[in-house]
């Protein structure tokens, strides 16, 4: 029985060592090379571009559950730089979007930051927007205009084109104003309606939750853990940074991971 025992593991382990590094750690949605999915970004940090945290824990989520994925960011100006210390504009900087989103990824060729133009819906089978403020000063005119904003024509093509394709959308924190501007009738969430404090955090932004009412969506009320899907449009959303934490950003990792492993259910859901 030993000496059985023994083979076993020794032809176990020449299996497992002869695999991939993600033959141990398959996702839940999906295996390796079987989904791809773009993921939009809009410079570098949460006041100014993309925020840090979500950009970077979609990118782990995806890795983890499966996916292959490419990165996308407009090779244009952004609105302003911010002082992420005093959280004021840096006067007499500028800085490029692509350039700046640059700085999340490892990698060259294919495997570096693209310029948003060049994504092609055919190739991909999901489109992910981590937020933070580049979603409302970068992608849209949000800051300017609110609910009557703009969105850069990349952005719009491109969340038009994976709703007409039936390719499921993944959205966090502010991302869900790019969406419910030019999709009809969506239904997200962006956390907490009223700014009511919670045990550990509060909720600054509900402003926007009321903007988004306006363009048409409908909001449903979620904790920064949680992902709400649109089952019947394919859009998934999660509050991440809406929440205002000091130390709790395991709820935001929890709540990116939901939404990414709904964005992969439905990207291996035939229609």
């Amino acid at each position: 029985m030993l000496a059985t025992r023994t083979l076993l593991s020794k032809q176990t382990l020449t299996a497992v060592s002869h695999q991939p590094a993600c033959f141990v750690h398959q996702g839940e949605y999906g295996y390796w090379g079987n989904t791809k999915v773009a993921v939009v970004f809009s410079g570098c940090g949460w006041w100014d571009g993309s925020d840090v945290h979500e950009g970077v824990y979609t990118m782990y989520h995806l890795s983890r559950n499966g996916a292959r994925f490419r990165t996308f960011a407009p090779n244009q100006q952004q609105m302003q730089v911010m002082d992420h210390m005093k959280k004021q504009p840096s006067s007499g900087e500028n800085r490029n979007m692509m350039i700046e989103s640059a700085r999340f990824i490892h990698g060259q060729g294919k495997r570096q930051m693209q310029d948003l133009s060049t994504l092609d819906v055919n190739s991909f089978d999901a489109v992910i927007f981590p937020g933070g403020h580049g979603i409302v000063k970068n992608l849209s005119t949000f800051m300017k205009d609110g609910k009557d904003c703009k969105l850069h024509n990349d952005v719009e093509r491109v969340l038009k084109e994976f709703h007409r394709s039936r390719k499921p959308i993944g959205l966090a924190s502010m991302a869900p104003v790019l969406a419910c501007r030019v999709l009809p009738s969506i239904e997200v969430t962006m956390g907490y309606e009223r700014d009511e404090s919670t045990r550990w955090g509060n909720w600054p932004q509900t402003n926007m939750v009321q903007a988004v009412k306006g363009m048409g969506a409908r909001h449903v009320v979620r904790e920064p853990y949680e992902a709400y899907v649109d089952e019947k449009n394919k859009v998934v959303s999660t509050p991440s940074f809406m929440w205002e934490t000091d130390y709790h950003y395991h709820y935001i990792f929890d709540g990116v991971g939901n939404m990414v492993k709904h964005v992969m259910r439905l990207s291996s859901k035939k229609e």
